[in-house]
């Protein structure tokens, strides 16, 4: 069962929300917020798997903000933003604030569900249009010959393959970071496939390139 908070100023909104995901037999709202600071809150409480996150909500903390300190407080939480703005700008902002995904209000239903699937199984979600326009970036930034995909990491990210480089496993790193095995396993996966590495000890000698160990080679 996908447990669901769902965090937009719209009362109405969340009611819609609400019926349409309790309507299928692995998810669950079991909360509601109208705010950002209201959402953090409700999500120290109810431990949900999945926050579905309005970006604009101009009473108290907006979307934005609220992602940001939430997964500070909660790694572990997916948190997908729900948005009407299709701007290249709010896709990245809410990807560097820790989001694991984005969605337009006016995507079909069975898109918005499948969306919050895909992010409460440790995957990232994207509508068509915004995958295109990173696709676009990528291949800009690549055609200006600046190819360092570190830049790419995450902090938790750069976190784990410091950890790793140092001959940690996957239990140890997830006790010292306060976060699950699943989570490390997906932070290893994504690292792989943001630096297009297959072992351990290609990612070992990329840390230890990077300096990330405190000297490089």
């Amino acid at each position: 069962m996908i447990k669901i908070l769902l965090c937009d100023d719209h009362a109405v909104v969340r009611m819609g929300l609400k019926m349409l995901l309790n309507n299928h037999e692995d998810m669950q709202v079991v909360g509601e917020a109208s705010e950002g600071n209201e959402g953090i809150q409700q999500s120290l409480d109810l431990k949900p798997d999945v926050v579905v996150m309005d970006l604009s909500m101009p009473h108290g903390k907006d979307g934005l903000s609220a992602t940001s300190e939430l997964k500070k407080l909660m790694p572990d939480v997916a948190i997908l933003i729900l948005t009407m703005h299709d701007d290249e700008e709010y896709l990245f902002r809410a990807i560097q604030a820790g989001a694991s995904g984005c969605i337009l209000k006016s995507a079909p239903h069975d898109e918005l569900v499948a969306a919050i699937r895909s992010v409460a199984g440790g995957n990232a979600y994207l509508h068509p249009s915004a995958t295109k326009r990173l696709m676009e970036e990528y291949i800009g930034t690549v055609k200006q010959g600046n190819t360092d995909t570190f830049n790419l990491l995450s902090d938790r990210e750069k976190e784990v393959l410091t950890l790793i480089a140092k001959g940690f496993s996957n239990k140890e790193i997830a006790e010292q970071l306060i976060i699950s095995v699943k989570t490390v396993e997906t932070h290893k996966g994504n690292l792989m496939e943001k630096l297009q590495m297959k072992t351990r000890p290609e990612l070992v000698s990329y840390a230890l390139k990077k300096g990330l160990l405190g000297y490089g080679i």
